[in-house]
Parts: structure tokens; C-alpha cells; sequence
């Protein structure tokens, strides 16, 4: 049967237009998948499917994911990661229990307006789509996400009705209207650098553009992974922050808008 699946160019032209086409007829492409991006449940028979193609210097992965999360597109990865990657995609744990490197998790991002004292905050969620090791280290203490974080200068978030504190050296990269990246200091005193990068830039909408430019603050919220999901309204969103919040697994912090 055929299936829902965008093969972009840059797709086509890494894996030829033979693969390309047994993919959009049915053939090699995966009925039911976990999704690359949200690690949800997703089915190409029934809804649109992105095929995402993960490049290293020797080797390239074919995943899938959510139309309405990422479009279809060649993501660059390095070869010591691809394995991780593989992992990833695979949802595989054997490598972990066989004592190798940890999965490679990949950051996810949500932006979306939160509602403090009557007033609409432009905000920035981040959810790893896997556990988050030390650096260093091979996994074995569990996920230390947030107590990466804590490390870093984010605050457990008590109330959704607070607003947080501002991390001093941090920045939101926006440029066009469009986000690029969440920035965090150099080391020793040197230029920012990417603590988060998008592979494409990601369009924002304009209410949250608006409210970004006249507060020039954004409030970004980070949870672990399976805390929050993909939620397609911002109620809903406001509910999974409210639950993780409750549940002791939020941090945020404000940071200074870059750009327009």
C-alpha cells in the first residue's frame, strides 16, 4: 500500500531516485514508526510522514518522523554519533546494556505564548527525545537532564504564575522572524556558543514574535524526556507544563532576545 511519506530533494538526491520512489510506493518504508522528533507513535498509511536522513562521514540512517513535527530533510551528524543515533531511531537498548556510548538524544523545542499575571510571555519548551547522560560519562547514573541544568543556572519552576529568573549570558537567536538557536556562554569568557541549534531555522508565529520583540525576554522551560509530548494547542501545552511542574521535573529560566 502506499504510503504518506514527503521525500524533500535533499533526501532524493542522497539516496537516488530508485530508493526514493520504492519508499513513496510502499516498498522499505514502515507502516507504524516511533517518531524521530517526538518518539511518538506514528502510522504512514494514515498520516503524512517525513523521511529524515541522518548523514555521517561514512554512513547514513533513514528515519521517519511526524510531517507536522520536522519536515522531510538531510540532518549532519558525526560519525562517532551515529550510533547513538542509530540507537535513537531504533529505540535499541542493547548497545546501552552491552556497555557502550549512550544514545545520542536530540534536543526537541517548542515555542509557545504562557499567560503570567494576565500577560502572554513568549516561551520556549525543551524536551530530549532520550535520557541525557554527563559528559564523560557512560550513562549508567541515568538521566542527568535536569541536574544539568540546575548546574547551569536554571531554577526548579515552583508555579507556572511565576515568571523565571533571567540566566545571565544566555541568549535566544532569532533572526528574520524565524528561530535559530538557544545560545549559552563561551568558555572562559569567550563568544557564545549553540547550546541548541535548529538544523532549519523554525518559524515562529506572529503573536509570538510580537510578544518576544516588546519583552525582548523569552521564558524557556526544560523537562526530561516523556515529560511533556507533542501537544498541538498551547492549553494543552500550559497543562503538560502545569503536571511536570507539579511533578517536580521543570526548570526554566528567562533569557534576553537576540535579533528581531
Amino acid at each position: 500500500m502506499p504510503r504518506m511519506l514527503d521525500v524533500s530533494e535533499d533526501v532524493r538526491a542522497e539516496i537516488g531516485d530508485a530508493e526514493a520512489d520504492r519508499l513513496l510506493v510502499g516498498d522499505n518504508a514502515p507502516g507504524s514508526y516511533d517518531c524521530t522528533s517526538c518518539r511518538t507513535p506514528g502510522d504512514s498509511e494514515q498520516e503524512r510522514t517525513s523521511t529524515v536522513l541522518f548523514v555521517g562521514d561514512e554512513t547514513a540512517v533513514l528515519a521517519f518522523a511526524h510531517a507536522t513535527c520536522i519536515p522531510s530533510q538531510v540532518v549532519q551528524v558525526a560519525e562517532e554519533q551515529l550510533q547513538g543515533a542509530v540507537r535513537s531511531i531504533t529505540g535499541s537498548e542493547q548497545d546501552a546494556q552491552d556497555g557502550l556510548n549512550p544514545e545520542q538524544a536530540v534536543l526537541g523545542i517548542t515555542s509557545g505564548l504562557v499567560l503570567i499575571d494576565d500577560e502572554l510571555h513568549p516561551a520556549l519548551v525543551v524536551e530530549p527525545t532520550g535520557a541525557i547522560a554527563r559528559p564523560g560519562t557512560d550513562g549508567s547514573g541515568g538521566d542527568e537532564f535536569l541536574q544539568l541544568l540546575l548546574e547551569q543556572g536554571f531554577h526548579p519552576v515552583q508555579q507556572m504564575g511565576q515568571v523565571p529568573e533571567v540566566l545571565h549570558g544566555w541568549s535566544i537567536l532569532l533572526a528574520a522572524g524565524q528561530l535559530h538557536a538557544v545560545l549559552q556562554p563561551g568558555t572562559g569568557g569567550g563568544a557564545p556558543v549553540a547550546w541548541w541549534q535548529a538544523h532549519a531555522p523554525l518559524q515562529v508565529t506572529d503573536g509570538w514574535r510580537a510578544a518576544a520583540n516588546k519583552s525582548q525576554t523569552v521564558l524557556v522551560y526544560a523537562a526530561p524526556a516523556g515529560s511533556i509530548g507533542q501537544q498541538p494547542r498551547e492549553d494543552l501545552l500550559r497543562d503538560a507544563l502545569e503536571k511536570a511542574s507539579a511533578g517536580g521535573v521543570l526548570v526554566a529560566a528567562a533569557m534576553p532576545l537576540a535579533g528581531t
